[in-house]
């Protein structure tokens, strides 16, 4: 079952050129299983036809207060009320303004102020001199002590492309879509507890220019950061480099190596109630690392590699309260292996999968996973996305912390 299923957005498409985006918005989500409605301004349809979110959203575009399309009666207030999350994207500064002093003139400002702060989520996007306006600032944060949430705006290039970069760019899709997802789903569940969760490769530097690395992609751990964060926790994400996003609301620590990733776990450790070593940490580094560019020299080169610390291991021998959860990535008797390694390094979940099936690789956005526990639970998971893998291994989680009954066990079990 597509992991929005049931949900009910809102989107708002105000008059600025990122209305073009707001198209693959909403067709994100509809492909997670949103229902979405949009209602478009006048001025947004100089920007995008109505008839493209018509198409991708499955349903009838809003656009009229007064207008001739069906079921007109008191869809103002009933709309916004019906749904999950009312999502303005873009938002104008004409908008901001509106909504600050409770101005409804046409059907999305009336919505708005119907939908009002808790389910409301905003993304600006102007000319940078309008977002600096001290009057627009004055706005967003009245909005903001209001309630309304806000995601971005970034700095990046603008659509006026002869004044270059600035603040006001709207925030990339995959940060909205996120945002709207851990929205759209959140829950108390794991409310007041703080996790740390790591992600992604390490690198092991070999000179300045080579390194030693895995194929890890952090797709992983970028998941569970999302799902923790859905579920009301919040979040310290630790990751190697990668390509990828990081979700709105969790704090990041970049780090490159293996002993920089051990250093930020264990200090991010302390105080935290969960730790999920979902990054791909090399076991071994080079034992020395040349200052300048290795040269070609020979038909074969010898590298001397060193232990590097086990950060899990360390966690588990002095865990106490913590719940710790472990990855392993194994290629033959997977599960006898994991086992071990949860009994091996005093874990109280580990998640197991074969890179070598389909669908369960480093770089795919799917999964296949089997789940151990402390208590003796085995749960195989089948090929799901990395986000509905994650919402699973939290439910786990949160089974085994104490809290409330799982939400997806039910819905996507085997």
């Amino acid at each position: 079952m597509p992991v929005l299923e049931g949900k009910k957005a809102l989107v708002g498409i105000t008059g600025g050129i990122a209305a073009y985006k707001a198209v693959q918005v909403v067709r994100e989500l509809r492909r997670l299983g949103a229902r979405v409605q949009v209602v478009m301004t006048r001025a947004a349809q100089e920007f995008v036809s109505p008839l493209t979110f018509e198409t991708l959203s499955g349903q009838p575009v809003l656009t009229d207060l007064f207008g001739k399309e069906t079921g007109v009666g008191v869809r103002h207030v009933e709309i916004p009320a019906a749904a999950d999350l009312f999502l303005v994207c873009p938002a104008t500064a004409n908008f901001l303004g509106k909504v600050a002093h409770g101005i409804a003139d046409d059907l999305l400002t009336t919505m708005a102020l119907v939908a009002g702060a808790p389910k409301t989520l905003i993304c600006p996007a102007m000319n940078t001199a309008m977002w600096e306006n001290p009057a627009v600032q004055e706005n967003v944060q009245h909005l903001k002590k209001l309630g309304y949430r806000f995601i971005g705006p970034e700095f990046g290039e603008l659509a006026s492309g002869a004044e270059g970069e600035g603040m006001g760019r709207l925030a990339a899709v995959e940060r909205i879509v996120s945002r709207a997802k851990i929205e759209l789903l959140h829950t108390d569940t794991l409310a007041g507890s703080h996790f740390v969760i790591s992600a992604g490769p390490t690198e092991e530097p070999l000179d300045p220019v080579r390194f030693l690395t895995n194929a890890s992609s952090g797709k992983m751990g970028y998941a569970l950061a999302e799902a923790a964060l859905s579920m009301g926790a919040t979040v310290t994400l630790i990751t190697g480099p990668t390509v990828l996003l990081p979700p709105d609301g969790a704090e990041v620590i970049k780090v490159r190596t293996a002993l920089d990733m051990h250093k930020a776990v264990l200090s991010a450790a302390k105080g935290a109630h969960c730790v999920i070593m979902a990054a791909a940490v090399a076991d071994y580094r080079p034992a020395e690392i040349s200052p300048q560019k290795l040269k070609k020299a020979g038909e074969t080169l010898q590298l001397k590699l060193v232990k590097n610390p086990d950060i899990l291991g360390e966690l588990g021998a002095r865990k106490e309260n913590l719940c710790l959860v472990g990855f392993a990535v194994e290629t033959e008797n997977a599960v006898a292996n994991a086992a071990e390694k949860m009994r091996g390094k005093n874990l109280d979940m580990v998640v197991v999968n074969n890179p070598m099936q389909e669908g369960a690789g480093f770089h795919t956005d799917t999964n296949i996973v089997t789940i151990l526990t402390r208590d003796g639970d085995e749960i195989a998971l089948p090929k799901m996305s990395k986000f509905e893998v994650a919402l699973r291994i939290m439910d786990e989680v949160a089974v085994l912390m104490g809290r409330k009954p799982p939400r997806f066990r039910q819905t996507i079990e085997v």
